[in-house]
């Protein structure tokens, strides 16, 4: 028989959702307010209302909450995990296949010297470091190296295209190659890591060459002759002109292909972003729809889930500076090497190199959910995932100021004295 959430847990199930969304929401707004993503907020509401802090200062009142009725908490994580789905869902549609064709040869020095350098530093730094800094339950060295790799060459597409926006850029060429290279980054990164995953399922037995392949051949399959089924169903749906049918039909879809990724044994996100990906371009799925599903997402989903990283550990009790620090020299040195040799023999100036470089160096959400999947598949032990998690709020921070001042510094090298600073990189 299924069972079914009693009153009082169904209480304790809506007093955990505005336990976490509320906080989570009013610290994500304030940081828009400061110009700084929202995801940074989120993250501290949930270290707030979570073991680090109430935890901590009010014991009787988190356990009351949070604790004490576990098939309400549960229900909150089934919810948080479909807004994680969700949101890799519509991080597929900044990935624009037709662009990446186009400024493909442009951005082409960018996008793999800027996943090599870091795969390569990352990958070495875990697997020389792994006994005295980052042995886990798992016992792999291979596969957390790998990780680690994976998870170092990733640049946060979302937080690269706001810090292009921001300097009024987005459109330039510069702006157009960046954008593309950040692509092509988060793309690969997400195939590799579904790589990955197939070894860590492996374990101690052969690697399944098979299983990799399958996955592969999905996600080419999704890229191809997926897109045009997908456009094929959306085209269906939109015959009447009715939004509703078409939003429901391309969150199926996404549903579908996450749980096809998971029984490939990949998770359902890898599936839920190849979606995205597949039907960002279809002229039936418009911008109107993304818009719907980008709010509902944005503002009530992913604050949950986000919030729910904070909820999960305490970041007190499992801090360990030496760790951040490390992971911050590794992710910060080899993304900034690898961009920047990339900008330069793209053709950029020092500058513009430079800039590019940090803006490469963003990461975001994507970090957070590579960096919780690898914990809950204990890849990687907790003190390293906050490691992880410090580092992407550190690089979302800087990222932006230090790219608008070489960029600044670039064009006030090219403007004669006293004119006003052109746009001085046109698209076309």
């Amino acid at each position: 028989m299924v069972s079914k959430l009693s009153s009082a847990e169904i209480v304790h199930f809506l007093l955990i959702l505005l336990m976490i969304l509320v906080p989570a929401r009013l610290l994500g707004e304030l940081c828009r307010r400061y110009k700084l993503p929202a995801i940074i907020g989120e993250i501290f509401a949930g270290i707030i209302v979570g073991p680090t802090l109430l935890g901590l200062f009010f014991p009787d009142l988190f356990k009351g909450i949070f604790l004490s009725a576990p098939h309400a908490f549960e229900a909150f994580d089934g919810i948080a995990n479909i807004g994680i789905i969700l949101l890799m869902f519509i991080a597929g549609f900044e990935v624009d296949l037709k662009q990446i064709r186009q400024n493909g040869k442009q951005a082409i020095s960018i996008s793999l010297t800027g996943i090599l350098f870091p795969f390569a530093i990352g990958f070495a730094s875990v697997w020389f470091l792994y006994q005295s800094h980052f042995a886990n339950g798992f016992n792999n060295q291979l596969v957390t190296s790998l990780f680690f790799g994976t998870a170092l060459s990733i640049t946060a597409l979302s937080v690269i295209t706001k810090i292009l926006l921001d300097l009024d850029i987005l459109n330039t060429r510069i702006g157009n190659i960046v954008l593309t290279a950040a692509m092509v980054d988060d793309f690969l990164g997400w195939i590799l890591f579904s790589v990955i995953i197939q070894l860590m399922n492996a374990g101690k037995q052969e690697v399944s060459f098979w299983k990799v392949s399958t996955v592969i051949v999905y996600a080419i399959f999704m890229l191809t002759a997926g897109r045009w089924l997908m456009h094929k169903l959306l085209a269906f749906a939109g015959k009447k002109n009715r939004p509703g049918r078409v939003l429901t039909v391309a969150v199926c879809l996404c549903l579908v292909s996450a749980c096809i990724t998971e029984g490939l044994g990949v998770r359902g996100v890898f599936g839920a972003f190849l979606v995205g990906v597949g039907i960002n371009d279809s002229e039936y799925f418009t911008e109107k729809h993304k818009h719907v599903l980008h709010q509902f997402t944005i503002n009530v989903l992913a604050p949950l889930f986000f919030a729910s990283v904070g909820l999960r550990l305490n970041f007190i009790a499992n801090f360990n500076l030496e760790v951040v620090v490390i992971i911050m020299i590794i992710a910060c040195l080899a993304k900034l090497i690898g961009a920047g040799i990339g900008s330069a023999l793209s053709g950029m100036t020092k500058n513009e190199s430079i800039a590019v470089a940090f803006g490469m160096n963003a990461r975001g959400s994507q970090e957070i959910v590579l960096g919780l999947l690898a914990l809950q598949a204990k890849i990687i032990n907790e003190p390293v995932f906050e490691g992880l998690v410090v580092m992407t709020v550190v690089t979302m921070i800087i990222s932006g100021p230090i790219m608008k001042y070489y960029f600044l510094k670039e064009q006030s090298l090219k403007a004669p004295i006293g004119a006003n600073i052109p746009d001085y990189l046109p698209s076309r």
